[in-house]
């Protein structure tokens, strides 16, 4: 009996929602410091994703029946070497993603619950909760998994898209001047928004991972990358430009909550818990959303002999359940060590980490994509050799802003699983 596949709709949900997390919540603060010059930085980002989605959809459309996304068109384009430190790099940001997720997931659900930011115990216990309980989810066919993202990614972008239009009405524009307050130079300022920005979008690719499981995968994946990236485009923008006007950048510079701050000039004391509420919503959709991903990118390598085969086994629904239940652990770990008073610092780390673990399979990606197109077609148009190579140096810009810090880190991580690799490939041939 055949699985049901996925369509549009759940595919472009697949892609918002693993964009919108908790990210966007906390991003207007970060921004503060740096002044209105961070409009620019989110344009930079848009043009950035935008382009990456154009590149994602083109190869879901030139290999459309893999698993495994940036993985699988890398292994299709540049090898197994290659492929490994894309599925490896990738896989690793995916948990800690997650376990950041479940760090801000615990405390959104402070305000509701104030005992969460008394006792640790049963916040670490609260996360764990989650992870497992969208592990469990993710058992399940992918048609229920779809259901909830699609559900989930209605309910958080609403309440964000309310904000933006009503607080248009409610800008003051000297808020925006000085415009560059970083105090650097603002090809510097640009640089370091771009980076802080292009972190809420990632996620932009996660419809091509599980693309053997879409309907008519060679023009939907295509459709619901470009679209869910420009639907996430609009609420961005729209959020954080009508946040900046709002709240005077001093203050919004240490706002814990910037999207409550806004709100509760619109709805009263009672909007921290509307917007708390979409906070919840938001990091539920995105933990659920990143969950079915860290199955599926090491069971495409796992058939391939990249990755142990343990992490290849499917149960009767088709779900990778051991790979996600290995996953899982290890970022159930990673939350544990990371509960500590420093946990803003923590969870900052987590995300820089992943987006610098993730620009490298998005650079391999990209030089697939031509590899691809000559090996099909013959050539490479005069247009998808523009597009890489713009793609290309956007991504290096990216990783530059990353800073050197979590650039060695993340060299180290690649690093270490180059023994895996080897030992891999031996018992193998």
């Amino acid at each position: 009996m055949s699985t049901k596949k996925i369509g549009f709709w759940s595919s472009t949900s697949l892609v918002v929602g693993n964009m919108i997390g908790s990210g966007v919540f906390l991003l207007p603060a970060s921004l503060a410091a740096y002044g209105a010059i961070s409009i620019i930085g989110w344009i930079c980002a848009s043009i950035g994703a935008i382009l990456l989605a154009i590149i994602f959809g083109n190869l879901g459309k030139l290999a459309p029946e893999t698993t495994g996304g940036p993985y699988a068109y890398t292994r299709l384009g540049l090898g197994r070497f290659p492929a490994y430190l894309v599925a490896w790099g990738y896989w690793i940001s995916i948990w800690c993603t997650n376990a950041a997720i479940a760090v801000a997931l615990v405390g959104y659900l402070e305000v509701f619950f104030p005992i969460l930011g008394q006792n640790q115990l049963l916040a670490v216990l609260t996360g764990l909760g989650f992870i497992w309980v969208f592990t469990w989810v993710n058992s399940k066919p992918i048609k229920t998994v779809a259901f909830v993202q699609l559900i989930t990614t209605i309910l958080k972008v609403v309440p964000i898209i309310l904000i933006g239009f009503i607080g248009i009405a409610y800008m003051k524009m000297e808020h925006f001047t000085p415009f560059n307050l970083s105090g650097t130079s603002s090809l510097s300022a640009i640089t370091a928004t771009t980076t802080l920005t292009l972190f809420a979008f990632l996620g932009m690719e996660t419809a091509t991972i599980p693309s053997s499981s879409i309907k008519n995968a060679a023009t939907t994946i295509k459709k619901a990358t470009v679209f869910g990236t420009l639907i996430t485009i609009i609420v961005y923008i729209l959020s954080s430009v009508a946040i900046m006007g709002i709240i005077p950048p001093e203050v919004l510079a240490k706002s814990n909550a910037p999207f409550a701050d806004a709100a509760a000039l619109f709805w009263g004391a009672s909007a921290k818990y509307i917007v708390a509420g979409g906070a919840v919503i938001a990091t539920l959709g995105a933990l659920n959303g990143w969950i079915l991903i860290q199955g599926q990118i090491p069971m495409a390598a796992s058939q391939d002999q990249l990755f142990p085969k343990i992490f290849g086994k499917v149960n009767s629904n088709k779900s990778p359940i051991i790979g996600i239940v290995l996953s899982s652990i290890l970022a159930s770990i990673l939350m544990g060590l990371n509960y500590t008073k420093s946990l803003v610092e923590a969870f900052t780390f987590m995300m820089k980490l992943s987006t610098l673990s993730v620009l490298t399979p998005y650079i391999l990606s990209t030089l697939s994509l031509l590899i691809l197109l000559r090996k099909k077609e013959g050539s490479i148009p005069v247009s998808k050799q523009i597009l890489s190579g713009i793609s290309i140096l956007f991504c290096i810009w990216v990783i530059i802003g990353c800073g050197a810090e979590t650039i060695l880190w993340g060299l180290v991580l690649l690093i270490i699983g180059i023994p895996f690799y080897l030992y891999l490939t031996k018992k193998s041939s």
